[in-house]
């Protein structure tokens, strides 16, 4: 089984018209949006909402959260839908405690609801990828799968980069 751990970001955000602005809302409707086009056949998914925000609103707390959400999964195969702004931050917190787990972080630059390919071609370079991982940390961007500390993003051009 593979555990869908979403935890928000951009990925994730949502116009709201009310108030004209973009929002994190607590569901997980992109990724059920990606799995329900069957794209991920034969296997089963497990998704788990958590925190629900954008990542430069994260506190140590929220990432301790997380951490406790990975060490209280049952599957060693997670990947994490996370804000990408703080992606490597958080990763780089896990990394530091679990070792018997593959753990994928994956997010996009733009929301699902306005850019599908971006955050599609992310998970799902993510959800290849975790198949036949090693145990350890990853990250899922730009059609690059690495090691959290082999990645990085350039705030400037607005992509991630292997180092």
């Amino acid at each position: 089984m593979i555990e869908v751990i979403n935890t928000g970001g951009t990925f994730n955000k949502r116009y709201n018209p009310l108030n004209g602005e973009l929002e994190v809302p607590n569901d997980f409707l992109a990724i059920e949006d990606i799995l329900n086009k069957g794209l991920c056949v034969n296997q089963q998914i497990k998704i788990t909402q958590i925190i629900s925000k954008d990542s430069l609103e994260f506190t140590k707390e929220d990432r301790k959260f997380l951490l406790e959400t990975i060490q209280n999964s049952n599957s060693n195969k997670i990947i994490i839908v996370h804000g990408t702004d703080t992606m490597i931050k958080s990763a780089k917190f896990i990394a530091k405690t679990i070792k018997n787990k593959k753990i994928i972080f994956t997010g996009a630059m733009k929301p699902y609801e306005i850019e599908k390919v971006e955050a599609v071609a992310n998970f799902m370079m993510a959800f290849g990828f975790i198949q036949n991982a090693k145990n350890g940390v990853y990250v899922s961007m730009h059609g690059i799968v690495k090691k959290y500390d082999k990645i990085q993003k350039d705030y400037q051009k607005g992509i991630f980069y292997e180092k």
